[in-house]
């Protein structure tokens, strides 16, 4: 679709963070366009949703859209530990939020997004990268095809949901070192794993097989799985140096993990490592930052669609009310609240990976009223300050953590 030479926001990222801007902005009657780099659908990790999705995707009226593709539905996340099981049903939870989410071939998932903003009139633009901005009283943009033909573009603001394109913080030189620990995530689609029967088929599967390693297994309503394996260096060199020899030698290091045996990788294991990013800050005159263009913690959790998608609600409505002349406190209104939602899951990540978290998960004496507040965080709903765990992430989760020893 031909770009408009003016419009009231830019956003640049036609993935969930993007979709979702453009769909909030636009019915309220502004008018938007989207730039993607890439060509749609493209492959990209992040394939297991939270419940919360679902407030954010039905506040944008995208729900309808992605149920109408019919992704198996998630109801709950599995751990397993050697013979040792932990599950978490989304319907047992603190909050009163959505039991259920659905696990997406993201691809797929983004696609569905974009073509149902698209829909609504808004022009996206594919294989179109922006190379340049000026963020002055009178932003500009300017937007080079694959071509190399170069159009300028003029918009009252800029949205940045370009995800690990990362496009303002390169620009304007806003990229931050993370303080998380720099890990590497192996991955492949396989088929022909066969899941038994009964409640266990609608989760996320998490193993810790023996090594300090940890392995997602998310299925899709295609019958394929998307399966894949995280840990820092170390964790790594006890395997093959090539990606399929690693990923076979976990699955044969793990009786959990014995039934993918004698699976089909649908294609030659990929690599992501030194994910983790941050950047300096998250908006400045006429421009933000929403989704992995500000931030990026870990895969486990599956907290970056949920993220991608609260930020991208919680900043469109603050450029609807710049827009308007309205006098919006960026800080308080959109920085501060998504920090705080980071920042639990900050807290969970990193106790993941220090083995507090498993050793509550695993353990015998932890009551199921405090399941049910650990529940809601990994339904995604970290800005409930009535749960405890929220409120107080870091003291409740070391609390419980010496009861559970």
């Amino acid at each position: 679709m031909d770009l408009p030479r003016s419009c009231d926001v830019l956003v640049i990222g036609a993935g969930p963070a993007g979709s979702s801007s453009a769909a909030l902005l636009s019915q309220a009657g502004y008018s938007v366009a989207v730039v993607e780099k890439q060509n749609f659908p493209r492959f990209v990790i992040g394939e297991s949703l939270l419940p919360h999705c679902m407030d954010l995707l039905a506040e944008a009226n995208l729900l309808e859209a992605v149920r109408a593709r019919d992704y198996i539905i998630k109801r709950g996340a599995l751990f397993l530990r050697g013979d040792d099981r932990c599950d978490f049903n989304f319907r047992d939870q603190h909050t009163n939020g959505w039991d259920h989410t659905w696990q997406v071939p993201r691809a797929d998932f983004d696609k569905t997004l974009a073509d149902a903003v698209a829909a609504r009139g808004v022009p996206f633009a594919y294989e179109q990268e922006v190379t340049a901005v000026d963020l002055s009283s009178k932003p500009k943009a300017t937007v080079v095809d694959r071509e190399g033909h170069a159009q300028e573009i003029s918009a009252r603001f800029v949205i940045d949901a370009s995800g690990y394109g990362r496009v303002l913080p390169r620009l304007l030189s806003l990229d931050a070192p993370s303080n998380f620990p720099q890990r590497k995530a192996v991955f492949t689609h396989l088929r022909g794993d066969r899941r038994p029967e009964g409640p266990e088929v609608n989760r996320i599967w998490v193993v810790l097989p023996k090594g300090g390693a940890w392995v997602w297994i998310i299925p899709f309503s295609n019958g394929v799985t998307s399966y894949g394996v995280v840990g820092d260096s170390g964790v790594f060199a006890q395997f093959p140096a090539d990606s399929e020899a690693c990923l076979r030698a976990v699955i044969a290091s793990d009786h959990n993990l014995a039934r993918l045996v004698d699976t089909e990788f649908i294609f030659p294991p990929r690599v992501l490592e030194g994910y983790a990013c941050s950047v300096k800050r998250v908006h400045g005159d006429n421009f933000c930052l929403v989704g992995n263009a500000t931030e990026f913690l870990d895969p486990v959790f599956s907290s970056g669609v949920t993220l991608a998608l609260a930020s991208a609600n919680r900043a469109s409505k603050a450029v609807m009310r710049q827009l308007a002349g309205e006098s919006v406190d960026w800080e308080s209104d959109y920085a501060r609240p998504m920090k705080l939602g980071t920042n639990v899951f900050r807290t969970y990540v990193s106790t993941w990976y220090d083995g507090t978290l498993p050793r509550i998960f695993f353990s015998p004496v932890v009551a199921e009223s405090v399941k049910r507040m650990i529940c809601s965080v990994l339904a995604g709903y970290v800005w409930d300050e009535s749960n405890p765990f929220v409120a107080q992430h870091e003291r409740k989760v070391a609390q419980v953590a010496r009861l559970a020893a």
